[in-house]
């Protein structure tokens, strides 16, 4: 399998990771609340403050999955970038793992969302530099 093709398959596990956010953006309170339970968390009152808060972070996380998106299917136009957002998915890795162990999280989810920003990450730079090489030779 190519460098570009294996570089597409990062971008689009890292657009899938980011996207799945979108489930926040439209799930009512109680399937959100569900859902977070499901992941870990304890008892959440409902505020609208944290309803808001809850919204603004799924859009966000979406829309980084949309930006990830667009690099998958358009590789060559925003080449420069690509490695940028290798190094996005580190660095919130690095974040994540640091605030995961300082609060003592359990594995899950915290092992799959570390797991899931380093590997990403580290695929993105490694196949964007091995086809960055084979682009370079032409």
């Amino acid at each position: 399998m190519s460098s570009m093709r294996l570089l597409r398959a990062c971008l689009l596990f890292s657009a899938a990771v980011w996207g799945v956010s979108i489930l926040g953006v439209f799930a009512t309170w109680s399937t959100a609340l569900e859902a977070l339970q499901g992941l870990g968390a304890g008892d959440i009152p409902h505020d609208r403050m944290l309803d808001y808060w809850l919204r603004m972070t799924a859009g966000a996380f979406t829309l980084v999955g949309g930006l990830f998106l667009v690099l998958a299917f358009r590789p060559q136009k925003y080449w420069n970038v690509i490695p940028w957002f290798g190094g996005f998915m580190l660095i919130e890795g690095l974040i994540i793992a640091i605030h995961g162990l300082r609060l003592s999280l359990p594995p899950f989810p915290f092992y799959g969302d570390v797991s899931a920003c380093v590997l990403g990450g580290l695929g993105i730079l490694f196949f964007w530099s091995r086809e960055d090489k084979t682009m370079s030779a032409h």
